[in-house]
């Protein structure tokens, strides 16, 4: 539980920051909402903070749609024969449901490629199940159980590094400099870990 718990959520933060880098008007945004809220707050951000941060519910839930921690959710079992868009699968297949492509089908998304947390602002899309667009955590009987705690940590831990810290590439680097490669293996990091350089903000 700790090792899937840790490794997906460090994967998810710091996939958000890279995005958060590359594109420095949102990262600006999510600041100028952090800082509006908590103010000059010295204590670390609670939950009871994150209730009126609508952009950073927005920015957390377009990272995950693009970069899932798990881009294969754990294989399903099809219980009867079924035809999905024109492949006959027959009863008791392993199926495997891969959340990365869900998350960048043109059919589902505008511009799906490109980084934009406002697709998500006044929507009612979200990351528990009921919404097939995005599904994260999978959906279903076999549902992530940590998915609250999870969503806690990530927004929590984004809140407080973008409230307390200006950031910056090492050497002057520009977002568009970041490599984005993910790594193989059934969590999917980035293969060049991020270096960022981070300043105190007063």
């Amino acid at each position: 539980m700790f090792a899937a718990g840790t490794d997906t959520t460090y994967t998810a933060l710091e996939w958000a920051m890279t995005e958060l880098l590359r594109h420095p008007r949102v990262m600006n945004k999510l600041q100028n909402e952090v800082r509006g809220i908590v103010g000059n707050k010295t204590d670390v951000i609670t939950e009871d903070d994150l209730v009126e941060m609508h952009y950073l519910k927005a920015v957390t839930k377009e990272t995950l749609r693009l970069h899932p921690p798990l881009p294969l959710l754990f294989p399903r079992m099809s219980t009867r024969d079924v035809e999905v868009n024109g492949y006959n699968i027959k009863a008791n297949t392993q199926v495997f449901i891969s959340a990365w492509r869900i998350g960048r089908d043109p059919k589902l998304y505008d511009k799906p490629e490109e980084y934009e947390p406002e697709r998500f602002l006044n929507n009612g899309i979200d990351y528990k199940g009921n919404d097939f667009e995005l599904i994260p955590f999978g959906a279903g009987r076999r549902v992530c159980q940590g998915i609250q705690f999870a969503m806690a940590v990530n927004e929590i831990a984004l809140a407080n590094i973008v409230h307390k810290f200006d950031w910056a590439l090492p050497g002057e680097a520009s977002g568009e400099d970041l490599d984005m490669t993910e790594s193989t293996g059934v969590t999917a990091h980035k293969k060049y870990p991020l270096k960022a350089v981070a300043f105190p903000h007063f």
